[in-house]
């Protein structure tokens, strides 16, 4: 296809996104394809690794392609979106779970979906223009493609300030908060890759002093708190209480939810199923229509929300899907 570069070179299975113009953004067949790939590769002797990487400087993959899912949504239809989220997310548990090397390069923007696609590989490399970040609070949705299970697992309450603030990370804090593991300058990124292909094992890895991270040093007490308007109330006016007061007030929510929960999960894929138990009702039962049009469709960047963020409702909307919950082959 024309958005993803899929081949083998020397003993790296290699995919590389090639749409910089709407940076890199993962789409529906993308994700299908990424799984196939990956599917193929699994017993194929040749692969002894694969390649992670993306055409142009400002973007990995700054996010999903979400135009189909809003369009379909307005028109009634809720399948489109289910259906695009369900296959990202096993192709997410793929890539954490593979059972060769992943190595991801990652420069530019990398959001969203493009957490779900980098930052799950093996090993991960971050380079100077590297920016991660979890926005979807943003748009109506949740840290989702697995997010929640990163931001539950990363240092102190860095997880809760990163999904409630959507705030973005340089190369150092993607570092520290366990979405990245290497810093390698970009311009050593060909030659580095040249000998992955060429002797088909990790050996060549090795990183560069990581830069400072400034959420290392930041007291984010405040974002323990139990609810979005304790957080509030305990934090001094600025940019993250205007964050906090610009996005979604059920997505926060339920975003501080699931980061809390997956604290306590033993897999990805526990934290995967209860992210789609949101997304699979977003298009009717969310912000997300409102969302998507306010930042991307018509960018007024002035969304009306009206999705009620209660106890109750973000209960609901993680409550088990009749007949629809996202398994996985050992639980089937």
């Amino acid at each position: 296809m024309d958005d993803l570069n899929i081949r083998k070179s020397g003993r790296a299975g290699r995919i590389t996104f090639t749409r910089p113009k709407t940076l890199n953004a993962l789409s529906h067949p993308m994700a299908l394809a990424i799984q196939q790939a990956l599917d193929g590769w699994r017993d194929d002797p040749d692969v002894a690794l694969v390649i992670l990487d993306a055409e142009g400087d400002r973007a990995f993959c700054a996010g999903g392609d979400i135009a189909a899912v809003h369009h379909a949504g307005l028109a009634g239809d809720h399948r489109v979106g289910r259906d695009f989220f369900r296959d990202e997310y096993r192709m997410n548990a793929t890539i954490a779970d593979y059972p060769k090397p992943v190595v991801a390069f990652m420069q530019g923007f990398v959001m969203g979906g493009g957490v779900g696609v980098g930052c799950h590989a093996s090993h991960r490399i971050v380079g100077d223009t590297t920016r991660v970040s979890m926005p979807e609070s943003g748009i109506g949705l949740i840290p989702d493609v697995g997010g929640s299970w990163l931001l539950g697992h990363a240092p102190g309450r860095i997880g809760e300030y990163l999904a409630l603030t959507g705030a973005r990370m340089g190369p150092g804090d993607a570092i520290h908060t366990g979405f990245a593991d290497l810093f390698i300058p970009e311009a050593e990124w060909p030659a580095l890759i040249a000998t992955l292909e060429a002797e088909g094992n990790t050996a060549c890895l090795a990183g560069h002093p990581a830069p400072e991270s400034p959420l290392a040093t930041r007291d984010l007490s405040a974002f323990g708190g139990r609810h979005v308007a304790d957080i509030i109330a305990a934090l001094p006016e600025g940019d993250e209480v205007a964050a906090l007061r610009r996005n979604s007030p059920l997505s926060m929510a339920a975003g501080l939810a699931l980061v809390r929960a997956a604290r306590g999960d033993a897999r990805i894929q526990q934290s995967l199923a209860r992210e789609y138990r949101f997304t699979a009702r977003a298009t009717a039962e969310s912000d997300f229509l409102e969302g998507v049009r306010a930042q991307i469709i018509d960018k007024d960047r002035s969304p009306r929300w009206t999705a009620e963020a209660s106890d109750d409702k973000v209960g609901a909307m993680l409550a088990p899907l009749p007949d629809d919950d996202l398994l996985w082959e050992d639980t089937e």
